[in-house]
């Protein structure tokens, strides 16, 4: 922001972050899958607070430049991404939409039973574990013992 402009309010830059896909899942966003922790003013400074998924995620660089380009992209020039890994993240951060979205993509959303509790193509109760690793760390392999499509688990963390 140069001076003398308005700082955006908070609720804003919640809305433009919840542009931002997940590079792993574009079809959800930073927000609903719950690694935005805060957004915060700090004088002329946005902090953006972010809880990688896990402390190894390949992603977390991705995620940092894409936050930082959507908000610059929005007139932000004085920005920080502050890294916070306690807590730890867990898929209760979640949001419903993001649950319903994953869903509609074809990914289980991850369930306190730890395995899906329905197959995201057909619906199906009848499901089967193929392999606990999926396409990434967060997911494992699952088939539908109905129309037999594979599907991704998102695993409870």
């Amino acid at each position: 922001m140069r001076a003398g402009d308005l700082k955006p309010r908070v609720a804003d830059v919640w809305e433009w972050l919840d542009a931002v896909p997940d590079p792993e899942i574009p079809v959800i966003s930073v927000v609903d899958l719950g690694i935005v922790r805060d957004v915060a003013w700090d004088g002329d400074e946005l902090v953006v607070t972010v809880t990688p998924t896990y402390s190894g995620c390949p992603a977390t660089s991705v995620i940092a430049m894409e936050i930082e380009t959507a908000l610059r992209d929005r007139g932000i020039d004085r920005l920080r991404i502050a890294t916070r890994i306690a807590p730890p993240w867990t898929t209760d951060w979640l949001s419903d939409k993001g649950r319903d979205k994953l869903a509609a993509y074809g990914i289980a959303p991850p369930s306190p039973a730890g395995g899906p509790e329905a197959c995201p193509h057909c619906g199906a109760k009848t499901v089967t574990r193929v392999s606990q690793f999926g396409s990434t760390p967060c997911k494992a392999h699952w088939r539908c013992d109905s129309c037999l499509e594979p599907f991704d688990y998102f695993k409870c963390i």
